[in-house]
This record gives C-alpha cells, sequence and structure tokens, in this order.
C-alpha cells in the first residue's frame, strides 16, 4: 500500500510564508514525479508546482517567483515553499505522485489534502 501524507498548512497573514511536506512511504518501486496541486472553493482543482524524477520543475504562472519545489536526496518527500502569500492562495493543497509499486501497478497517489488560508 503506497501513502502520500502532507502537512505544514495554516493560517498565515499575506506576505507571510509557509512551507508544505508530503512524504511517500509504503510498497514503492519507483516514482515518476512528484507534484502539488490545489482547490479553491468553487473553483477546480489545479497544478501549482511539480518536480519530476529528472528533477526539472514547473510552475502554475501565479506561483512563479514566489513558490519554490523540491524533494530530498532520497526524492520520496517533497516540499513547497511558498513565499509572499497572496489570498488568492487560499485552498486545500494536495500532493500527487505516480508511483509503481513492487508488483509493477503504477497508479496516480494523492494526499489527503492540507488548508492553506492567508488572512488578515
Amino acid at each position: 500500500q503506497v501513502r502520500l501524507v502532507e502537512s505544514g498548512g495554516g493560517l498565515v497573514q499575506p506576505g507571510g510564508s509557509l512551507r508544505l511536506s508530503c512524504a511517500a512511504s509504503g510498497s514503492i518501486s519507483s516514482i515518476n514525479g512528484m507534484g502539488w496541486y490545489r482547490q479553491a472553493p468553487g473553483k477546480e482543482r489545479e497544478l501549482v508546482a511539480r518536480i519530476s524524477s529528472g528533477g526539472s520543475t514547473n510552475y502554475a504562472d501565479s506561483v512563479k517567483g514566489r513558490f519554490t519545489i523540491s524533494r530530498d536526496n532520497a526524492k520520496t518527500t517533497v516540499y513547497l515553499q511558498m513565499n509572499s502569500l497572496k489570498p488568492e492562495d487560499t485552498a486545500v493543497y494536495y500532493c500527487n505522485s505516480r508511483i509503481t509499486n513492487y508488483v509493477s501497478y503504477t497508479n496516480d497517489y494523492w494526499g489527503q489534502g492540507t488548508q492553506v488560508t492567508v488572512s488578515s
């Protein structure tokens, strides 16, 4: 069984910073990239940032220059450093990863979501 567990959300004032973490665990053979998505009330889930297995990154235009995605050396934990936060960044943030397990089954996995609220 594969799990993605997120942490680090919370309430922050505009202009503040937060760091999200997502740890993958379980019967993992390989991880083909990890990313962060977010969903605000009444809106569709959207990609925020993604890092490939090779280390290349891509970001939504709305967060470029403010958010940074990174991972640990084991490539099983992904981080999202969020700076200069704006009220429009308020959403539930979800970790996502395409993972192959030990019996060669590949699937997209999601974390449980962590709330980020930017408000004064």
